[in-house]
């Protein structure tokens, strides 16, 4: 029997782009799955939109307060039955062939933590991602060029339930955990996009720019003196911080 996905999906107040994220799953040429729906105190339609699809492969939560995104991930995590877990948020899509693409890659590599390549679509034009190219995948080089789309990702669940989310975290949740993973075993990665990320306003607000600036400097701060220890450089990532600091005073996207 082929191995159970476990498809993480946090909401809240997703309902604009959701019927097309969630059909994105059921179009899967990979069919061992579930859905996990995790509502995050939504006042909008979601849950009816989930439920609208009647699948008794899309299992429906709701948590009983308002939660950090990373807190919420790591509750959702808890709910699944899969093998393996991937993500994907209530914004963005996959291709059809995601699930099986990567659990093939996964089974033919001997891994237990990969992601892909992705695009971005910002009204209504496609921009794919192309930068990692490299089929090695190390710490340093995540470091100095960070791509891991959290929707691109596979990873077994074992791993997650050992390594948490930081619940501390908004934004950077996702770059905290990976980072620390990269040090403890091999990422594969594939080049060819399987998910695209919907870039639109609220994505690139300012509250979300000064959230974003305010958990890197603390990542930093908190980092920055066991990875000089081990040898490996964070100046991209500080000279990336400083870029977004501009960004965020003259409000450019």
């Amino acid at each position: 029997m082929r191995d159970l996905i476990s498809i993480i999906m946090n909401c809240k107040n997703g309902e604009i782009y959701l019927k097309k994220s969630i059909s994105s799953i059921i179009s899967q040429t990979y069919k061992n799955w579930e859905l996990i729906f995790y509502d995050n105190c939504s006042k909008d339609s979601s849950i009816s939109i989930a439920r609208s699809f009647k699948n008794k492969k899309i299992k429906i939560f709701k948590a009983r307060k308002s939660l950090k995104l990373y807190e919420a991930r790591n509750e959702a995590v808890k709910l699944a039955k899969g093998k393996y877990i991937t993500f994907l948020d209530t914004d963005d899509y996959w291709n059809k062939k995601k699930l099986l693409i990567q659990i093939q890659f996964l089974k033919k590599e001997k891994l237990r933590f990969c992601y892909t390549n992705y695009y971005c679509l910002f009204q209504k034009k496609k921009k794919i991602y192309t930068k990692r190219k490299k089929k090695e995948i190390t710490t340093q080089s995540l470091l100095e060029d960070y791509n891991i789309g959290v929707i691109t990702v596979m990873i077994e669940k074992k791993l997650l339930l050992q390594n948490k989310f930081n619940n501390k975290f908004d934004i950077i949740g996702d770059f905290d955990l990976f980072i620390k993973l990269s040090e403890m075993l091999q990422i594969g990665y594939i080049h060819k996009p399987l998910a695209t990320y919907r870039l639109h306003a609220l994505s690139l607000s300012q509250k979300k720019k000064s959230i974003y600036i305010n958990e890197l400097n603390y990542w930093i701060k908190k980092n920055m003196s066991k990875l000089k220890k081990k040898k490996l450089s964070i100046d991209k990532i500080k000279i990336f911080l400083i870029k977004l600091k501009i960004k965020s005073f003259f409000n450019i996207n």
